[in-house]
């Protein structure tokens, strides 16, 4: 993963997805802040199989199809772009240090060693990228982690049609891109294997945490708000800030869970949809608006 900052200038104006169900792929104007254009195309069932401990594409020509008439839409000439894979299929860490070398070969082994106890595989055959953030007497990192077989999987579906994936997102972190998080912002995102927790605070992220989802698309909205209430304790309790705005993204019912959340907050709860008009899609499918937050904030983060 050769990128993990959401909020960055130089990433490629061209993005795909990869989902459960299905590839997006849209491209970024080039004079202006906002998607130009989008289109969708669906996989067959059990074309990938997101995780973490055995191979996810299940069917490489299905994604490579889907993929290939996706970009060939909106792609053009450009062949950098950013990829956005599933939660399921990469690890976010935050990580705390007293003080940390500055050098990158001093520094990467530092960091896989604290993560050696966090991941369920093996740290040294795994894809590190992260982010440092200096203060006075400490150090943060945002760590995002994944086996490096699983990560050439993905790279290898946009390789093998002559594109350079440069850049590599789980999608909740991509969607940060387009989260305003200078007040306390939790962002829930929830597909058919995760639910995904991510808090802000002064544009940095606080807290992430990825739940396993048993129950898929028929989670309630109760089975939710019981599971994002502990994370939200944590961060006001550890952080001293009461959760102003929550955005909710993926599968969630926002007319039964948002009331539910507000009750238990009294945050301002809304869904993630990025500023995407249905005439920048040049598919004919329509997907819900709060899908195309990962990819849009892959491009304009």
């Amino acid at each position: 993963m050769a990128s993990l900052n959401p909020k960055s200038n130089l990433r490629p104006r061209l993005a795909c997805e990869i989902m459960l169900d299905r590839v997006i792929a849209a491209r970024a104007s080039d004079h202006s802040s906002r998607v130009e254009m989008f289109t969708t195309r669906q996989l067959p069932a059990g074309t990938i199989a997101p995780g973490l401990n055995a191979p996810n594409v299940l069917n490489a020509q299905a994604l490579r199809t889907a993929i290939s008439g996706a970009l060939s839409a909106v792609g053009g000439k450009s062949r950098d772009i950013t990829v956005v894979i599933p939660d399921a299929a990469c690890r976010v860490l935050l990580l705390d240090f007293e003080t940390l070398p500055t050098k990158l070969e001093e520094t990467d082994p530092v960091i896989r060693f604290r993560l050696k106890k966090s991941l369920p595989f093996d740290v040294e055959q795994a894809a590190v990228s992260y982010e440092i953030k200096r203060a006075i007497n400490s150090v943060r990192v945002v760590a995002a982690v994944s086996p490096r077989a699983i990560v050439e999987e993905y790279e290898a579906a946009l390789r093998d049609l002559g594109y350079l994936p440069g850049v590599l997102l789980p999608s909740s972190l991509a969607a940060l891109g387009i989260v305003e998080g200078q007040k306390p912002t939790l962002l829930l995102k929830v597909d058919s294997t995760n639910i995904t927790i991510a808090a802000a605070e002064n544009n940095e992220l606080r807290l992430v945490r990825t739940l396993e989802n048993p129950q898929g698309a028929g989670v309630t909205a109760a089975e939710l708000a019981e599971g994002v209430l502990p994370s939200i304790v944590f961060f006001e309790d550890t952080f001293g800030a009461r959760i102003e705005q929550i955005y909710l993204g993926g599968l969630l019912p926002i007319d039964e869970v948002g009331p539910l959340l507000h009750e238990h907050t009294g945050a301002r709860v809304q869904e993630l949809t990025p500023d995407i008009t249905s005439d920048q899609n040049l598919g004919g499918d329509t997907i819900p608006p709060s899908a195309m937050a990962g990819i849009a904030g892959a491009l304009l983060g």
